[in-house]
């Protein structure tokens, strides 16, 4: 680690996201150039994989994988971490606090990407594309018929920047629109081009939902999908917290919800123990391994403003991008 008088802090960059550089901008190039030394490390890590590395690094560019107190107390020379996405409920904002150090996210960087993949897969869902590629590979040409996003009333849970792409994305189709944000007006969901509802509510007037909130509490819960209406189809990209997976398996099953479609399920890489991929749901349920984001253009602009955010900070300077922290 080296800083002359007037100079940006120079030394290692450590990089726990899949992604980072992976689009058409070589991001690693550019902390190169810098001066910085870039080392990789698994995006899932454990404290043990970075104990080695941790010591020298003095920025951190941070994937979906836990930011610990114990990783931070590892790392004594740490200025910054620069979340490689949205969400931060990964890392111990509380402790980088504690010890002065700078977390940042890209928020709007992929908007646009999960947007699109929200309603590519309320298409597939309430077409049963994916059922009707089985069906072809095994020689049955059998007919499915689907339901037309046009003809149906959509609630959007979350009106944030992707909650509002959807709806811009639903206007084109003809669909009728709610939405639920705690953290916007009416007037403001109103001007976005949507009908505010309640969450409750949503359940029995909408015949699709879709789901972009932060984590923390559960949405779709036994309570709720008791006053689903029939039909219901359910689609979540956002957090898979927000959905009681177990009563939302149950729901399928009694056929009081049509179809579920999700980019994300609890624990992700080891949702195979989800019950919402058990064999018998396999028609009416389609998941994709967490690639919402991973558009080349999305991936671009995480990383453009991740590297943007990290050497701001480390020439001494404020971040675009900082999130909110308490000392």
């Amino acid at each position: 680690m080296v800083r002359d008088s007037g100079r940006p802090l120079m030394g290692t960059i450590l990089v726990t996201s899949r992604s980072f550089s992976s689009g058409s901008v070589d991001e690693v190039a550019r902390l190169a150039d810098a001066g910085h030394t870039v080392v990789t490390a698994s995006p899932r890590h454990d404290l043990a994989e970075l104990l080695a590395l941790l010591p020298d690094a003095v920025g951190w560019i941070a994937g979906t994988g836990v930011v610990t107190r114990q990783h931070l107390d590892a790392a004594p020379h740490l200025r910054v971490i620069a979340r490689y996405g949205v969400g931060v409920e990964s890392v111990d904002i509380a402790a980088a606090a504690e010890r002065g150090i700078v977390v940042t996210n890209t928020p709007g960087a992929n908007s646009d990407a999960v947007a699109d993949h929200a309603v590519g897969l309320m298409l597939a869902i309430l077409r049963s594309t994916t059922a009707g590629d089985r069906r072809v590979r095994a020689n049955d040409w059998s007919v499915l018929r689907g339901r037309e996003l046009g003809a149906l009333t959509v609630g959007i849970i979350g009106f944030g920047r992707i909650g509002q792409g959807v709806a811009r994305r639903l206007r084109g189709f003809g669909s009728r629109t709610f939405a639920h944000d705690p953290w916007l007006a009416d007037d403001a969901v109103l001007q976005a081009g949507a009908v505010p509802q309640a969450i409750l509510t949503m359940a029995s007037e909408c015949d699709l939902v879709t789901l972009h909130s932060p984590g923390g509490t559960s949405i779709i819960t036994t309570e709720w999908l008791d006053f689903a209406r029939p039909g219901l189809v359910i689609v979540n990209t956002a957090r898979p917290e927000l959905i009681d997976e177990v009563a939302l398996a149950r729901a399928l099953r009694a056929q009081s919800v049509a179809g579920f479609a999700a980019d994300t399920l609890s624990g992700d890489a080891r949702g195979l123990s989800s019950p919402l991929l058990a064999a018998d749901l396999a028609d009416r349920v389609i998941v994709t391994p967490h690639f919402g984001a991973q558009t080349v253009q999305a991936v671009d602009n995480m990383g453009s403003m991740a590297v943007n955010n990290l050497l701001a900070v480390l020439a001494g300077g404020s971040p675009a991008n900082p999130v909110a922290t308490k000392a």
